[in-house]
């Protein structure tokens, strides 16, 4: 503290020596800051504003827009589940094929049912004299038809053809002659009980149901004695016609329903 001629101190020394700078010299213009004042400390923050409450317009105009933006996304997932099923769609899976032999008497109409069923024109049908191979479409299946003739001096030989076969076509005439009708039965009891064929599916189609002297599938049931003969064995008999080919189709669809069970069975074992 600076003295003046003796101890009393002089007014302003200490304000000159907080001014004054290195070296002591003191810099004109210059005085110490005064301090920051206290800041109040408090525990409880000031309370928020009051928020005005949303009018009922402002609400509803909320719920359109969520309405709106909902269904928006509804459209572009419809949109996008179109798109995918009409340019993304895999090629279909393939149908099963079944390789089956189809006999009867010459004129019992197995050439003339196929070629109905194969959409070919019925002024081409010629009487299969040897054998020919159709390959019948349907929606799920397609059957790989092999028809052999019926006459006298083919059927000694059908049994050459049954090989490597998974159902039996048998096509009968239900309004031939009695004697007609009684070499039918015995053909169809001898491919019943052939070692190649009595395990397959029969489809037995009593044709020509649109003529005065058609048997009734009663009367065909019977007078072949399936009941007894072909206990045990897969058998559909079922009457038929040209008239009616959704009738035939249907007799068919049985067939193919037939085969895909039996197709089923060493795996369910």
């Amino acid at each position: 503290m600076v003295t003046r001629g003796g101890n009393a101190p002089v007014p302003g020394a200490a304000v000159l020596r907080a001014a004054a700078g290195p070296g002591g010299s003191v810099r004109a213009g210059t005085a110490p800051e005064p301090a920051p004042p206290p800041v109040p400390h408090s525990r409880c923050p000031p309370p928020a504003p009051a928020r005005a409450e949303p009018s009922p317009q402002y609400m509803d105009y909320l719920r359109m827009s969520e309405c709106i933006q909902l269904s928006f996304a509804v459209c572009r997932i419809g949109i996008y589940t179109c798109f995918r099923g009409l340019c993304c769609k895999g090629p279909p899976p393939p149908r099963a094929e079944y390789d089956l032999v189809c006999i009867g008497l010459t004129g019992s109409g197995k050439t003339s049912l196929l070629s109905r069923l194969c959409s070919e024109s019925p002024e081409n049908v010629v009487s299969t004299t040897g054998f020919s191979i159709k390959a019948v479409p349907f929606q799920n299946a397609i059957l790989n038809v092999k028809e052999l003739g019926g006459a006298d001096n083919i059927r000694k030989y059908w049994s050459r053809y049954y090989q490597g076969s998974q159902g039996v076509i048998f096509v009968l005439d239900s309004a031939s002659s009695e004697d007609d009708l009684e070499t039918a039965r015995n053909e169809l009891h001898s491919a019943l009980q052939h070692p190649q064929l009595c395990t397959l599916p029969f489809l037995i189609l009593a044709n020509h149901q649109d003529k005065p002297a058609a048997r009734s599938v009663q009367e065909i049931k019977k007078y072949f004695e399936l009941e007894p003969l072909a206990r045990g064995k897969r058998w559909i008999l079922k009457p038929c016609s040209l008239d009616d080919m959704e009738a035939v189709k249907d007799s068919f669809t049985l067939l193919i329903n037939s085969l895909e069970e039996r197709d089923l069975e060493p795996s369910r074992m």
